[in-house]
């Protein structure tokens, strides 16, 4: 494990020389008005925390909701309008994430998967995969949250916001 460990720094660099990707990518989601994110387990603190960026600095909603709730709630949302990012590496919770895929698709929504680059079973379930380096489980947030981070950044950039500073969020964080 701490030899994986010690991989994930050059795994994420690695990533990010292919950051060009996201930037195309993000360009085709400007007009969109909201998306849901999904993750399970160890990812959904993730799939927040890519709702969140998406929200705070290009002000499109977002929602970040655990893949194992997505039918209390989320689901009724889904449609070809509001595409769903799902971050699902290969892992405890990954056939899981396959039947929440499904029920997307039922919806005819787009999704859009952060896998591992060795899953190539996730290309024929979605419509776009963000691939990311393999690792151990419990290292994966490092690697999937770097994808929608940047896509946060691309589509905010291209849609013309300060993404240095983003409006209402410095005086939030700064005042109690």
């Amino acid at each position: 494990m701490i030899e994986d460990l010690q991989r994930i720094p050059h795994r994420m660099e690695k990533f990010l020389h292919r950051a060009k990707e996201i930037e195309d990518l993000a360009q085709e989601f400007l007009s969109f008005s909201h998306f849901l994110y999904l993750g399970r387990g160890i990812n959904f603190p993730v799939a927040l925390e890519g709702a969140l960026k998406l929200k705070e600095i290009s002000y499109i909603h977002a929602e970040g909701y655990p893949g194992g709730e997505m039918k209390h709630g989320p689901i009724a949302l889904i449609d070809e309008k509001m595409p769903t990012m799902t971050v699902i590496p290969k892992d405890k919770v990954y056939e899981k994430m396959l039947s929440n895929i499904s029920e997307i698709k039922t919806r005819v929504g787009y999704i859009l998967a952060v896998a591992s680059e060795d899953d190539k079973e996730i290309q024929e379930k979605v419509d776009r995969v963000i691939s990311v380096p393999s690792a151990n489980p419990l290292f994966t947030p490092f690697l999937t949250t770097l994808p929608l981070q940047l896509f946060a950044y691309y589509i905010a950039a291209k849609r013309g916001a300060d993404v240095d500073q983003p409006r209402n969020l410095a005086k939030s964080v700064t005042v109690e």
